[in-house]
This record gives C-alpha cells, sequence and structure tokens, in this order.
C-alpha cells in the first residue's frame, strides 16, 4: 500500500524524443537551476527531465550528489521551441553518474487537466521527428 504522503501514478508514462528545456528556474526565489535540460518522459501529471551536472548553475547543486534539496520547490521551464512556459513542483530526484540528473516535476494545480493531457499526447515519440 502506498504511503499517504506519497501520490500513486494515475497516469502513463511516455517516453519523448529530447526536448530542450532553454532554463529551470525556481519561483520561490527567480534562482535560475539550470540553464538546459532535456524532457526524456511526460505523462499527465508532469515531466521527466535529464538534466547534465554542467547545466547546473548554483555550484552548491553542482557539487553535490544529491538535488534532494529541489524536492518540493515550485520552478518553471521555459521551451523556447515551442514557446511555451510551464510551471510546476519538483517531485523527486535521482542521480544517474556521470549522465547526469534526472528532475521529475509534477504540473502545478492550475494547469487544466485536459492541457496536460494533450501535451503529453502531443509530445513526439522517439523515432517520431527525425
Amino acid at each position: 500500500m502506498a504511503s499517504p504522503k506519497r501520490k500513486t501514478r494515475i497516469s502513463p508514462r511516455k517516453q519523448t524524443t529530447p526536448i530542450r528545456v532553454a532554463s529551470l528556474t525556481s519561483l520561490d526565489d527567480f534562482a535560475k537551476i539550470a540553464r538546459a535540460c532535456d524532457i526524456v518522459e511526460a505523462s499527465a501529471s508532469g515531466l521527466l527531465l535529464l538534466v547534465k551536472r554542467d547545466s547546473l548553475i548554483p555550484p552548491v547543486l553542482r557539487r553535490n550528489l544529491n538535488l534532494d534539496s529541489l524536492i518540493g520547490d515550485r520552478v518553471f521551464m521555459r521551451l523556447q521551441d515551442m514557446d511555451l512556459e510551464i510551471s510546476g513542483i519538483v517531485a523527486r530526484t535521482q542521480l544517474l553518474g556521470k549522465a547526469g540528473f534526472l528532475i521529475a516535476v509534477d504540473y502545478s494545480e492550475e494547469a487544466p487537466e485536459y492541457w496536460r493531457e494533450c501535451l503529453a499526447e502531443l509530445l513526439p515519440q522517439p523515432g517520431e521527428i527525425d
């Protein structure tokens, strides 16, 4: 049984062609967290970002093997190629070794459910765009 504090996944994840996120910024203090990262999975509940260590801006994050200090932070993402801005909350992080980090961002509650479902459906799967 799932812990009462943790939400269970209600929508399936979809692996995507990496979609460039121009910047990841904290909405709490407007400090930039990362200058560039990629969306690698999407669902109607959130996005999974791949962030390379050298893309992290705060030196304390670059030196760390753990980004758990970001969990619960409200963040803002700018997808320049899609002319889209998305806000959400960092749900979890994971170290991938030399590849960098995964950061899971749940959409903010202001994002309508139909919009989230449409975005997840429209993002291209690997190999769909050459």
